[in-house]
Order: C-alpha cells, then structure tokens, then sequence
C-alpha cells in the first residue's frame, strides 16, 4: 500500500483545557513517517481529555525541532524512518531534554524485537508494538497506559524531592508468620508487564551477588521479543539469561524467560527443577501468565518460592501469589513511585500477603537478604 507523503511537525487538534483539570494534559509528540500510523495513534490521544499532542513528526529531525520548543511529557518515536531514523534519533532527543519520556514504535518483527531491545538499553523509556489500521482494545490499552505511566514517572522525578519512607515492610502481612520463609527458596520468579523489560533491566544490574537457586521470569510480550529480551539481560553481564526451552534442567544463578505466547511451568524430578512450556489457555487474558508459573512453582518447591511483582497493568500474579503464601513462600512487590503502571504490584500489596514493598532499586537487596537469612 503505498503511503501518504510525510507530514512536518505541526500543531494538532487538541481536547480544551478546562480551568476544573487539577493537572496539566500530558503533551506527547508523535513521530513516524507513516500518515496512517501517525493517525491512528492520534486519533487514540484526542479522545483522551488528559492528554494533548504536542506535535506530529515524519522522522527524528523533525522530532528534535519540536522537543527543542520545550513543553513535552512524551515522544512516541518510530524506528524505521527516512532522513533520520528513531535509534539515530534517540540519543539527540535524551541530550536535547534528558528528562523526556521517549517510547519506541517498534514492528512486531524479530528485528524489530531486537532493536526495541537496543533502544531500552540506550535511555528509551518503554516500546509499543507499531499499529495496524484495525487497532486493537488491548493496543489502546497498552498505549494510554505507558504514556501516562511515563508522563507520571517524568513529572514526578522533576518535583521537589521529598524525604522517601524507610524501605521497610509496607504492606500488612495476610497472616502472622505468612510472609518470611522458613525454609531457604529453591526458586525465585518473576512477574512483570507494562514497564516491565526497564525494571528488570534496573532489576538485575542491582542483583550482584551470585545465588542458589535459578531465576525464573514472565513478561508480558509477543512470542518475537522475548528473545531479545532475554539476550539483552544477558548482556548486563552478571549471570547467564536464555528464552526458556521445554523440559530444560534449571541451573542455579541462571535466568529463564518466559517465550512470548507459552505459559511457564515448574516442574519437580527428585531435587531438580525444570521448565514446562504449554499453550493452555490464556489466564487474566496473558499468555505468558503470571498466576501459572506461581501455581506450578509453588506445587513442585513445596512453598519454596520467593515472588517478585514487578510494573504492570491489571492482577495477574495475585491468585498465584495468594497460593504461594498460603504454601509458606514469600512475596515482594514493586512500589507504586517507581512502577509505571501500579497495576500488578498493587494488586498484591493491597491484598496484605507481601513481605516488603519497595522500589525497583531495594528489590534486588532485599531479595539478597532473604536468601541470605534463611537456613
């Protein structure tokens, strides 16, 4: 299909402000040098009465003369484009305004997985699928919800700092004793959505110490990202991080990543642990689903599993978490400052059952000390 010429950066339509909105809108610019891309997400944006557009760009040049004019939350930026492409543009738009929120469009490709990848690891601050002209709910969904997970994120960084609460316990335990392991964990598993491929990035660049046991994790992404996702982990350089295969041997100090569109499951033989991949049907509306590896991990560790609840929308991970307490493992979760989307971690902090609640860079101490302190 052939395409409409590239736009310059122009003024868009935009919901009035009323004098009632406590906050200002959150200003995004779009840039893409597809006509039909740029309007379908514009389209999403001006039925949003927080939300303005700043600006609509056809490539990084004309995206760095609109950040230049100031006054933008966030940049949903395209990889592939003439005169200047999105990974080209990246580092430009970060220099020119250090605290922009920028989101890259990527294709549902194994190279655009890849390059999505890239660009996280180079100061992008999320990525979406690109969309196609029959948009889904779930692309809305996820959209809105990064741009206002992003915009909070920004502004809430650029406020007068004020003096955070010890990283202490924050949520009330569901039962006295419930949430502290007594035994060590054989396992440690990981849940994360919206947000979620920064705060594991975050995550594992703080955990430096070796430990016993393997690493499990769920991310909610297509079956083409998570790959990259993994080998991008992997890169951080402090332990080995695949996509994991059905039936593998799980190996202490090893990371194992959910593949897109396949549950992961855990599995006992005597006193080893290995994956299980299947296609069951799809739980809280994810495949890769939170609630199915706990469910697993927790039947075949006897309890013995330490859960971690990263950023992400809605409460998958809470039914399993639930279990796992209930089984005598121990729950953390993400705090709301540092998630993007305080969808999942709040779920089960709001529940009682978490041991701690902290932010993304107390999590991986925390996670050390547990597995340090229990025999």
């Amino acid at each position: 299909m052939s395409r409409l010429p590239p736009v310059p950066v122009e003024a868009a339509p935009t919901t009035p402000i009323t004098s009632q909105r406590a906050a200002a809108p959150i200003r995004v610019l779009i840039c893409d040098d597809s006509f039909t891309v740029r309007s379908i997400i514009a389209r999403i944006l001006r039925a949003e009465p927080d939300i303005e557009i700043a600006g609509l760009a056809a490539d990084g040049e004309k995206a760095a003369e609109a950040l230049r004019r100031g006054g933008i939350d966030v940049v949903v930026l395209d990889v592939e484009m003439p005169v200047m492409d999105g990974l080209t543009a990246l580092p430009k738009l970060l220099k020119i305004d250090p605290s922009v929120r920028v989101i890259m469009a990527s294709s549902l490709t194994t190279a655009g997985g890849a390059i999505a990848m890239q660009a996280l690891q180079a100061g992008a601050a999320d990525y979406v699928p690109k969309p196609a002209a029959n948009q889904t709910d779930e692309f809305v969904r996820e959209i809105l919800a990064k741009i206002r997970g992003q915009a909070r994120l920004r502004r809430q960084r650029a406020a007068p700092a004020t003096p955070r609460p010890p990283a202490t316990v924050r949520a009330t335990p569901v039962a006295a004793g419930a949430t502290r392991p007594a035994k060590a964990p054989r396992l440690l598993a990981i849940g994360s959505s919206t947000g979620g491929p920064q705060a594991l990035f975050g995550f594992f660049r703080a955990l430096t110490q070796p430990l016993r046991v393997p690493i499990v994790v769920t991310q909610h992404m297509p079956p083409v990202f998570t790959r990259s996702l993994a080998e991008h982990i992997a890169r951080l350089g402090a332990r080995g991080c695949t996509e994991a295969v059905d039936d593998e041997l799980l190996a202490p100090d090893r990371i194992y990543v959910a593949p897109g569109d396949r549950h992961l499951a855990i599995l006992a033989r005597g006193p080893d642990l290995y994956v299980q991949l299947t296609s069951e049907p799809p739980e809280n509306s994810c495949r890769p689903a939170v609630d199915a590896m706990l469910r697993s991990a927790t039947a075949a560790c006897a309890g013995r599993v330490l859960a971690v609840i990263l950023t992400g929308m809605g409460q998958d991970g809470l039914r399993g978490a639930q279990g796992l307490v209930e089984a005598g493992g121990c729950v953390l979760a993400q705090d709301e400052a540092s998630s993007v989307v305080w969808g999942m971690p709040g779920a089960v902090a709001k529940a009682g059952i978490c041991h701690a609640v902290l932010g993304i860079d107390e999590l991986a101490a925390k996670v050390t000390q547990i597995m340090n302190s229990t025999p």
